[in-house]
């Protein structure tokens, strides 16, 4: 029997990304100590709860904090959060990575060019995303295909439940997690944050980890923030462009819109399509005060000690935040003030991705040049799912390059 949670499939429903057993209602329900807010309205209440919640996604609260001077920008909270936010956001406004578009270019005509016969598209954005990520963090010292290794192998992860007390692992579980976390910690600090931060430190640039030395951030405190920045920066935005890229491909008359129309037009397409397809799925608040949680009327108490799971993909397609046709692809759609293009796939409040305007540049710069040497579409990509960001993977898109827009062939 169908699922009456789930949204009925139809030709106006153009998801692809679809977790099994994910429910899309009620707006807001309680199962024990958790809460699943499914309603963008009461979603971007919860996120805006600076005094009342802290953060439990990524498996923060698991996160050892003795060990830093300073808090790592993921797990903080409060006026500290904000102070290390406000002095990292200059490296993420859209008019200081706009000076990155050159490097995007270049490197993104480079992977293209060497392109011998059919490839995965996944594997092309992601050393392409490392690339870019690379630049901006300061992460160069070794050559982009092995630091891409390393960062991949941080999710090479055993399965977890957030919202259980022992996240549901088994003690061998836990073993393997501790291995599979711990050396890929040692081998990127070896290799890639250690001869950095030693050649920031005779001679500056303008970078994010010499902006870490220069306020006083530990080694430990370093290496943990090139972690977030550098998974973050590449994983996200990898599965993006594989996404937004499959789309595309298959429906010619919004492929046609995004290869003719300006960058104001191309950015609403992407806009709309991470709003449907964010990569990541839920975002998790532990209540620390007891607060009001609901639409409208709908009012429940939330108290501390509760885990209040934002679910992202239900909330951007709330009808009554985004309109009719909550699952179909329509760019400029008409929205009430406040909501944002993209929903909450960035998420709200004080842990907003500060790299919104990043991803949504280097994807259009990527698949900008892809499309403009007229791929085609080999085999369809398989889908499964990441339990630390709570968001999809898209492997095996397979494509071959065909002739580019003036006529030349492509490589």
């Amino acid at each position: 029997m169908a699922d009456e949670h789930q949204p009925r499939a139809d030709a106006h429903d153009r998801r692809r990304a679809r977790k099994p057993g994910e429910r899309s209602s009620p707006p807001v329900e309680q199962d024990g100590r958790v809460w699943r807010i499914r309603s963008l309205a009461a979603s971007r209440q919860v996120l805006r709860a600076r005094a009342e919640t802290t953060q439990a996604g990524f498996t923060a609260e698991r996160i050892p904090r003795g060990v830093f001077t300073k808090h790592p920008i993921l797990i903080s909270d409060g006026p500290a959060h904000d102070d290390q936010r406000s002095k990292v956001a200059r490296f993420f406004a859209p008019a200081v990575v706009e000076r990155y578009i050159p490097r995007m270019e270049s490197c993104a005509d480079r992977l293209l060019d060497e392109v011998d016969g059919s490839f995965e598209l996944d594997e092309l954005a992601l050393l392409y995303t490392v690339e870019v990520t690379a630049d901006i963090v300061g992460l160069t010292a070794a050559p982009v295909p092995r630091l891409a290794r390393r960062l991949v192998s941080f999710f090479n992860q055993p399965p977890f439940d957030i919202t259980r007390p022992d996240l549901g692992r088994t003690p061998r579980q836990w073993a393997s997690a501790a291995v599979n976390g711990i050396v890929p910690v040692v081998r990127l600090w070896l290799a890639d944050v250690r001869p950095a931060v030693r050649a920031r430190r005779r001679s500056p640039t303008g970078d994010v980890i010499s902006h870490l030395i220069a306020e006083g951030y530990s080694d430990a405190d370093i290496l943990v923030e090139c972690v977030t920045y550098g998974t973050a920066g590449m994983v996200t935005t990898r599965e993006f462009i594989a996404m937004a890229a499959w789309h595309l491909l298959r429906d010619d008359a919004l492929r046609e819109r995004y290869v003719t129309g300006e960058q104001a037009e191309r950015y609403a397409i992407l806009h709309e399509v991470i709003r449907l397809e964010p990569v990541v799925g839920h975002l998790y608040r532990r209540v620390q005060q007891a607060f009001e949680v609901g639409d409208g009327d709908e009012q429940v108490t939330v108290q501390p000690g509760d885990l209040l799971d934002v679910c992202v993909r239900a909330a951007n397609a709330d009808p009554e935040a985004v309109g009719t046709d909550p699952l179909d692809l329509c760019p400029h759609r008409p929205l009430p003030a406040g909501v944002a293009p993209y929903g909450l796939t960035f998420g709200d409040g004080a842990h907003k991705c500060p790299g919104q305007p990043l991803a949504i540049l280097e994807s259009d710069v990527l698949l900008t040049r892809l499309l403009a040497r007229r791929p085609v579409l080999l085999r369809e990509p398989t889908l499964d799912w990441d339990d630390l960001i709570e968001g999809y993977r898209v492997r095996g898109l397979e494509l071959r390059l065909g002739a580019s827009a003036d006529g030349a062939g492509s490589a």
